[in-house]
C-alpha cells in the first residue's frame, strides 16, 4: 500500500472512532474485545493461501491490516503509542535482527543464522527485563498461540539450549512410554485430571517427534483433517450411490465402505 493509502486508512480509523461522529459499534471496543477478531482473521489469511485465492488473499491481508490500524488506534487515544511507532518498532527490530543484511556481519549458513536470530531475540528478552517481563530460556513465549504451535514454540527454545534428545530413537522410545501411560490410567474411576495429564504429554512428545521429523505439528494435523474430510465424503457418496443411508449401517459395514473411499481417494 502506498504511503498516502496508508494514510487514508489512518483516517477511516480515526473518523470511526470519533466518539459524536463515529460508528457506534468501534467506539465501544477496546484493546481485549478486538482480540477474538484478530485471531479470526489471521487464519483466514491462512486459510485463502492454502486455497490459492490471491483476490480473497488480497481481501484478507486488508482485514488483517486494519486489525493493526485498530489497536494503533486505541493505543493512541491513550497516549502509549501510534502506528508510526508500530512501523518503526518493526523496522529497527528487523534490521538489528539481520545484521547479515545491514550490518558487517557476512554469516550465510542457515544453521548460524538460525542461531544468531536466536541470539539478538534472547537479548532483546534480557533488555524488556526492566520492563518486569519474565526472565529465563522460555519466557516471552505468548500463551495464546494455538496449543500445539505453542508447543512447538516451547520445545523449539528448549532445544536451542541443548535440553532435547539428540536423534530421533529416544523420542520414539518416549512416546511408547506415554502411550502405555495413558493406558494404565483408562481402567480407573474418577481419574480424569491424570488422563488428561497423560495424554497432554502423548501430545507434547508427538510434536517433539515432529520436529525432529522437520514437520509442522499445527500443519500435520491440518492435513490429517483434510484428508479425513475428504475421505468421510467420499464414503458418504458411495453409501447414496448404494441406496443406503450411513446411520443405518453397523461399525463394521462403516469400516468396509471407509477402505473403499480411501481406495477411490488412493
Amino acid at each position: 500500500m502506498s504511503e498516502s493509502g496508508i494514510e487514508k486508512l489512518l483516517a477511516i480509523m480515526r473518523r470511526l472512532r470519533d466518539p459524536q461522529t463515529g460508528c457506534p459499534w468501534d467506539c465501544e471496543q477496546t484493546l481485549a474485545s478486538i482480540v477474538p477478531y484478530t485471531i479470526e482473521e489471521a487464519y483466514e489469511v491462512a486459510d485463502a493461501i492454502e486455497r490459492e485465492d490471491m483476490d480473497d488473499l488480497r481481501d484478507e491481508l486488508g482485514d488483517l491490516l486494519f486489525q493493526v490500524v485498530f489497536y494503533a488506534q486505541l493505543a493512541s487515544e491513550q497516549g502509549v503509542f501510534d502506528f508510526s511507532d508500530v512501523t518503526q518498532a518493526i523496522s529497527d527490530k528487523l534490521v538489528r535482527r539481520h545484521p547479515h543484511v545491514f550490518a558487517d556481519e557476512n554469516e550465510t549458513d542457515k544453521a548460524a543464522l538460525a542461531r544468531q536470530w536466536e541470539r539478538h531475540k534472547r537479548d532483546e528478552r534480557v533488555k524488556k527485563a526492566g520492563r518486569d517481563a519474565p526472565q529465563g530460556a522460555l519466557a516471552g513465549i505468548a500463551s495464546t498461540l494455538p496449543a500445539l504451535r505453542w508447543s512447538q514454540k516451547i520445545q523449539r527454545r528448549a532445544a536451542a539450549t541443548g535440553f532435547d534428545w539428540p536423534d530421533i530413537a529416544p523420542v520414539f522410545d518416549k512416546l511408547d512410554e506415554e502411550v502405555a501411560e495413558l493406558r494404565r490410567e483408562l481402567p480407573e474411576e474418577g481419574n480424569r485430571q491424570r488422563v488428561l495429564d497423560e495424554y497432554g504429554d502423548v501430545l507434547f512428545v508427538c510434536v517433539n517427534l515432529g520436529m525432529h521429523l522437520g514437520i509442522e505439528a499445527e500443519e500435520a494435523l491440518r492435513h490429517a483433517n483434510k484428508k479425513f474430510l475428504a475421505r468421510f465424503a467420499c464414503m458418504e457418496r458411495l453409501i447414496a450411490e448404494a441406496g443406503l443411508q450411513l446411520e443405518a449401517l453397523s461399525l463394521d459395514d462403516m469400516e468396509a465402505w471407509w477402505q473403499k473411499a480411501k481406495r477411490a481417494l488412493a
